[in-house]
């Protein structure tokens, strides 16, 4: 049997707290495999701005292993075939990997198993992406909670997730397989480079995942509770896209906000809200292992009856910023600027989108998928289906964001709004989230023409509410025809 084994990373792109790389690594010399496979997840492959971070993290991790003597081997093309001809070249007795919970999976990984068993070779997984497994948290009929509180309360009745575990010592072979260069695989926009700018804004990798956690938990957290609902303020984690790549895993998160509780009994409060926005996280993987159409149909099927509309204009002017509503056009100018959103105004534009354009939320979905960062499969589902009504524990339809009242609630300054919408800088607080109703010397002063400089309202806020709610009455209408429960 040979000594040579495969760790085959997936989005688990660290060394620390990696429980099928340490198994590895007290198996045999390790090969660290990378596997690019463009058709994976189908209509669900990764995003552009998601291919920006996994080059960036991918050269972090080359470099980093190459420090302690060894490769990061990286192959493009079919999961399966890929690992087959590796186990082929080096005769590895073990495939080692961390499980992972998107809907297809399960399927990917009975293939890599008998795959494995066709060359002698075994195919272990491990857990490493959350922080309890899925069906290890269940309500007293032992099915799937849905609905997120008590959900939450009863991983807080667990026991507590094993503390994390440094990087191991590992051995890698003499003999290596052939790799792809990084730059052959063209995950960096470039023509045009949409991204130009973000390296300044991110720095990708396990060691800057650690200290975004050091310096949030030691400067931030105290303001989590209230100011991570204020978009100009820094004080929400943004570990986000470190956590959707696996740079960083939840139970080092977990026991660095212990250890921070334990230092700072003043900050526990603001602790455990940030906590339970992990919580959420764990939450919406545990659903998607679950109900593994999540991400496509809605999980409340009375939904399958709403009249949504698709694409049209109106779509357009939200991914571009052009509403004329401004706390949702700086959002959406933020995300496609630098491939984040703050999460209050994530809710404010996917709020307006559902219920004031009546918008299918997937399409909504398809572009947060494509342009955030962080785009996690299992949160990206779960979030949108929230706002729009139709998910597990989702915000009743009829709870309708009013955008110019969420601006002056969460923008009163304006700071974060004048930052991604600079054609208003110059306008009064007072009509800053409204300027349709500013005078026009006054919005002439500030250089301000509506339709021309800054757009109109697409919809009038009013009217699109009763037109909502008059959706949702025929939604009920039809749902009780139908006999679909309310």
């Amino acid at each position: 049997m040979s000594d040579t084994v495969i760790y085959w990373f997936r989005h688990d792109l660290r060394l620390s707290d990696l429980p099928g790389l340490q198994a590895a690594s007290l198996t045999g010399n390790v090969i660290p495999v990378f596997i690019h496979d463009e058709k994976l997840g189908d209509d669900w492959a990764i995003g552009g701005a998601s291919r920006w971070w996994l080059h960036h993290s991918l050269a972090s991790l080359a470099g980093t292993i190459e420090a302690m003597g060894g490769k990061l081997i990286l192959r493009r093309g079919d999961t399966s075939s890929e690992l087959n001809k590796l186990l082929t070249e080096t005769g590895a007795s073990h495939v080692f990997a961390s499980r992972q919970y998107q809907p297809w999976s399960d399927e990917l990984e009975r293939n890599v198993h008998d795959m494995a068993s066709e060359h002698g070779a075994q195919f272990k997984r491990y857990p490493g992406t959350l922080l309890f497994e899925p069906g290890s948290v269940a309500t007293g009929a032992g099915t799937p909670f849905k609905v997120f509180t008590p959900f939450w309360r009863a991983c807080l009745r667990s026991p507590q997730p094993e503390a994390p575990k440094p990087i191991p010592t590992i051995s890698f072979p003499e003999v290596w397989p052939l790799s792809d260069a990084l730059d052959t695989w063209n995950l960096l926009p470039t023509s045009p480079n949409w991204a130009e700018g973000w390296a300044s804004l991110w720095r990708p990798g396990e060691a800057h995942a650690k200290n975004v956690l050091t310096e949030f938990l030691d400067d931030k957290v105290q303001n989590y509770g209230d100011g991570r609902d204020i978009p100009s303020k820094p004080f929400t984690s943004k570990l986000s896209p470190y956590l959707k790549f696996g740079e960083i895993s939840p139970r080092q998160i977990w026991w660095a906000a212990q250890r921070c509780k334990d230092q700072e009994p003043g900050r526990a409060s603001a602790v455990d809200k940030f906590l339970s926005e992990i919580g959420w996280r764990e939450f919406c993987n545990h659903l998607v292992a679950q109900f593994p159409a999540m991400p496509d149909k809605a999980f409340n099927t009375k939904f399958d009856h709403f009249p949504w509309r698709g694409a049209n204009a109106s779509l357009s002017a939200w991914q571009r910023g052009n509403t004329g509503y401004p706390i949702v056009d700086a959002g959406m100018r933020e995300l496609w600027q630098t491939g984040f959103m703050h999460n209050r105004v994530r809710m404010v534009v996917a709020s307006f989108l559902t219920k004031h354009l009546l918008i299918d939320w997937r399409l909504g979905e398809r572009w947060f998928w494509d342009t955030l960062l962080d785009a996690d499969l299992a949160s990206n589902a779960c979030s949108w289906q929230w706002v729009a009504g139709s998910g597990a524990d989702a915000s009743p339809y009829f709870r309708i964001f009013n955008p110019v009242a969420q601006g002056e609630k969460f923008d009163k300054s304006g700071i974060y709004t004048r930052r991604w919408v600079p054609e208003l800088k110059d306008i009064p607080d007072k009509f800053l989230h409204k300027p349709w109703e500013a005078p026009p010397l006054t919005l002439e002063t500030a250089g301000i023409k509506l339709g021309h400089t800054y757009p109109s309202p697409i919809v009038d806020h009013k009217e699109a509410r009763e037109a909502a709610l008059s959706a949702y009455a025929t939604l009920k209408a039809l749902s009780s025809e139908a006999g679909v429960g309310q």
